[in-house]
């Protein structure tokens, strides 16, 4: 069956208009037709199709599948890549494995400083029908690194980078020793030149803990996956 995101008023469920439209124009759904519906935040039920119409189709929800929620809050702030497309692999496969928020940032090495946000959510979305992932991640505007850090909350947070400026632990090791249940988690990942000196200063003086992910080398959005995957394994019951 093929997901949905959907206005959820239990026991109906209301589709926009960009989600009727795929529904009946590249679908071809129709009265009857069983789908999947999810709010965006977890929930995901089984309903069926009962109005189809281009601008808005409606489903009666059948059973409800289940609340899929992970026992974090995970945000990554990760400098774009100078090709798109290696950044926006890195949105689908952290949809794919499980992300909530995702804010682009402009660092003093920055190859690039503009990200088109309604594509980035393409892909998010994108990724997350695919493959029938209930939670929908947000992805913010892009930001300049020192407003971003004057701004941001969490319960933990964590800069990875190339250097040696600060001593690192490992980021297992790290969640390990001071992540509790529901923790929100917010991790910085720098551009192809890394994070410049003064920018992992300014970090650390704002209460970042230098973290690695291993011996070798990362590219940013191999280490922004990286990143992802090591909070799932470590934390995820």
């Amino acid at each position: 069956m093929h997901l949905f995101i959907a206005d959820i008023e239990y026991p109906f469920a209301t589709l926009n208009e960009s989600e009727s439209q795929h529904c009946t124009k590249v679908l071809r759904l129709s009265v009857g037709d069983k789908i999947l519906i999810s709010d965006g935040c977890g929930k995901l039920c089984e309903a069926e199709l009962t109005v189809v119409n281009h601008k808005r189709c409606e489903a009666e929800i059948l059973r409800e599948i289940g609340v899929f929620k992970r026992p974090y809050h995970l945000h990554i702030a990760c400098a774009p890549t100078k090709n798109i497309d290696r950044f926006e692999w890195f949105l689908e496969k952290a949809t794919e494995i499980g992300i909530d928020e995702i804010t682009p940032i402009i660092t003093e090495h920055s190859e690039r400083t503009v990200v088109k946000q309604d594509r980035s959510e393409r892909v998010i979305m994108a990724a997350m029908k695919q493959c029938q992932v209930p939670n929908l991640p947000t992805i913010h505007n892009i930001k300049r690194y020192s407003d971003f850090l004057k701004n941001c909350h969490a319960d933990q947070k964590f800069i990875c980078y190339c250097g040696n400026e600060f001593e690192k632990q490992s980021l297992k090791n790290a969640l390990s020793k001071s992540i509790s249940k529901d923790s929100s988690i917010l991790i910085l990942i720098g551009p192809e030149g890394d994070f410049s000196p003064k920018e992992i200063a300014f970090a650390v003086e704002n209460g970042f803990i230098p973290i690695a992910l291993g011996e070798i080398r990362l590219r940013t959005e191999t280490a922004a996956i990286v990143a992802v995957h090591t909070v799932s394994l470590t934390l995820q019951p």
